[in-house]
């Protein structure tokens, strides 16, 4: 599994040494408000999120969840990855930074690189992406990727209903 650089980050494959992070930021109260409760309280719950769902979509098709952090210092502001869900005919793109680091560029700065490396490296041909209808700044972000609505549906599993996005690479 491969690390990237943009010009002002670095995008490493989500790992074990990611556990206090994924912990943090599964946990902000806008990640339960636009994205959804993990369920993830306690280090030990990030470990088990890690080996359930992070970590078995790489091993199998090679992407999934970067840490994204600044090349300045390191920093972990979020994550951006492509996704592969069973309920979902497209992979999907998806991504989360703490709020002291939006607005700043790092989210579409990420989430351009993840898509044409998907793109180039893996032969990815269509991307989705999902959100909520009130989460502006996510909605906007999809479409300056160039990913069009589509359509509003509901998720196994989720109550709210969502606004699907899509574009061929």
């Amino acid at each position: 599994m491969k690390t990237h650089e943009t010009e002002r980050l670095i995008l490493k494959p989500t790992d074990l040494e990611d556990l206090d992070f994924l912990l943090e930021i599964l946990n902000t109260p806008k990640y339960y408000q636009c994205i959804g409760d993990r369920k993830v309280r306690t280090i030990e719950d990030a470990e088990n999120y890690f080996n359930q769902r992070i970590f078995p979509q790489f091993e199998k098709l090679g992407f999934g969840n970067y840490t994204v952090m600044l090349k300045s210092d390191g920093t972990k502001i979020g994550f951006c990855g492509v996704y592969v869900r069973p309920n979902l005919e497209t992979p999907d793109i998806g991504f989360a930074f703490f709020e002291e680091y939006e607005g700043k560029g790092y989210a579409y700065e990420s989430a351009n690189f993840i898509k044409n490396m998907v793109k180039t490296d893996f032969g990815i041909k269509k991307l989705g992406g999902i959100t909520v209808e009130y989460n502006h700044s996510s909605r906007k972000l999809l479409e300056k990727l160039g990913l069009k609505f589509q359509k509003k549906f509901f998720m196994e599993g989720d109550p709210e209903e969502l606004m699907y996005f899509e574009t061929e690479l």
